[in-house]
């Protein structure tokens, strides 16, 4: 009877330290979510063309990401090996152009619609999992793709600017070149699988490196900003958007498990349709809240299949 009493005990305490774990794993990556989620702020104070942009989130980026690599004293990991490296060259050029992709698409729709585009990132890694590796696909996860894409159509306000014939300049290609950034971030999650013994931030202080030393020839030959609050907006984007989000999601990743991470990933474009409306009076129609609220329903169910 004391045996048994004292196995119910260990065990309530393991489950108890369990959800301790998981609700400061928690608090950490929706903080993190969230600084992500004003990034359209930044980008419209900032008022620099889209590689500009990029440079400085990656330049000031590279400052953050080295101070949590040596905070870990992890810096003996970024060097990288014969076997390891063109898989990190090539996740962090797919990286940096992705960004570059979202700058330039948020010049064309406000930051909301774009982050609410790129979140169909996982339904392209559902894909491309099955395409490459072989990865059986079910009946459920084909269903739960076709909702997300069926979301994607809503989202993107397609029905009503068709309808009504009132499309801002650009539009479509903003909407192009949010898929073709959500399609380079899944190619990148895919790549990430193969360099699971490389310990988180690795990847994204290399994907910062990259973007620093192949893009600074941009501003240097079309001009730098003025300088003064549109640096201090830009430098916001690697220092907050990159090196403290980062670090704060990395945080709670260690914590969480998976389905916990996709449904909270959902704060970050939540945040961004906030802050739309309060900042810039751009409000999603009904439509296309539908369209996202289908989105999220479709990928969390199917990374509840994934991982369940």
């Amino acid at each position: 009877m004391n045996t048994n009493s004292s196995s119910h005990r260990a065990t309530a305490r393991y489950v108890a330290h369990g959800e301790v774990q998981r609700a400061a794993g928690a608090w950490p990556f929706i903080a993190g979510c969230t600084l992500l989620g004003t990034i359209g702020v930044f980008l419209h104070a900032a008022n620099a063309d889209p590689l500009t942009a990029t440079w400085f989130r990656c330049a000031f980026g590279l400052l953050g990401m080295s101070a949590w690599v040596i905070l870990r004293r992890q810096t003996r990991f970024v060097l990288l090996t014969r076997a390891n490296a063109p898989w990190v060259l090539a996740a962090s050029t797919l990286m940096v152009l992705s960004w570059a992709l979202f700058f330039s698409a948020v010049g064309r729709l406000s930051a909301g619609v774009a982050i609410v585009l790129f979140h169909v990132q996982p339904m392209w890694v559902l894909i491309f999992a099955a395409l490459w590796l072989k990865e059986a696909i079910g009946g459920q996860r084909v269903a739960a793709v076709s909702l997300a894409m069926a979301g994607l159509v809503l989202a993107t306000g397609m029905v009503e600017h068709t309808a009504s014939g009132a499309l801002q300049p650009g539009y479509w290609m903003g909407v192009a070149a949010c898929l073709a950034g959500s399609l380079c971030m899944a190619c990148v999650t895919l790549i990430a699988k193969r360099l699971r013994d490389l310990p988180a931030g690795i990847l994204a202080w290399w994907q910062c490196a990259v973007g620093t030393m192949v893009l600074w020839i941009w501003p240097m030959q079309h001009g730098w900003p003025a300088w003064g609050m549109s640096w201090a907006w830009l430098a916001g984007l690697g220092l907050i958007h990159t090196g403290l989000a980062y670090t704060l999601m990395y945080i709670g990743m260690a914590r969480l498990d998976t389905a916990r991470i996709a449904v909270f990933q959902f704060v970050y474009p939540a945040v961004a349709i906030v802050i739309d409306w309060i900042v810039f009076d751009e409000r999603l129609s009904g439509l296309q809240i539908a369209g996202v609220a289908v989105m999220s329903m479709a990928i969390w169910f199917a990374e509840r299949r994934r991982n369940g």
